[in-house]
């Protein structure tokens, strides 16, 4: 699975509370969700993300609460990808069981700038930075990891499964 996409770029503990401001936690819809995401750290993101585009970070990306309000704002944004040096771990598994591909990944976001175009190959965990000719490499996915994130996350992997189960 490759992802191309644009860089925004952010820095340490990027929180749950800026991704998805708490005054919008009583939205349930993920369009509406969408239109408010990381407002309260970069209020023109939303005017900018296209689809496919992708967030560099460094450290402890997501931390906060618990909530899935943020990896959804993501996702429904178009952000098709987060690489980060790291992410508080329950952010991480609410993005895979969303179907938002997260990846860590030292010197990253340290060498892109915001605007850059960025490659990702999940299966292996390449990442090149096309503008600058640079290429990392993430720890890749296994493939059970990787068929929930082709489906779009947990929910449609699990129905996928229960119904081969029942044939």
């Amino acid at each position: 699975m490759k992802i191309r996409g644009f860089a925004h770029k952010y820095g340490a503990d990027v929180d749950t509370d800026v991704i998805i401001p708490a005054r919008y936690l009583n939205v349930s819809d993920s369009a509406e969700l969408a239109k408010h995401c990381m407002e309260d750290i970069d209020a023109d993101f939303v005017k900018r993300v296209k689809p496919g585009d992708v967030i560099v970070a460094t450290t402890n990306f997501g931390c906060g609460s618990s909530r899935e309000h943020a990896p959804i704002a993501i996702k429904t944004a178009g952000v098709s990808c987060i690489i980060a040096k790291s992410f508080a771990r329950i952010f991480f598994r609410n993005s895979i069981n969303l179907g938002l591909p997260v990846l860590e990944c030292d010197g990253v976001c340290e060498e892109t700038d915001k605007g850059d175009l960025l490659e990702v190959e999940l299966a292996t965990g390449e990442i090149r930075n096309v503008t600058k000719g640079k290429t990392y490499r993430a720890k890749p996915y296994p493939e059970f990891m990787l068929d929930l994130i082709k489906v779009g996350g947990l929910i449609e992997y699990t129905k996928q499964k229960l119904d081969i189960r029942r044939r």
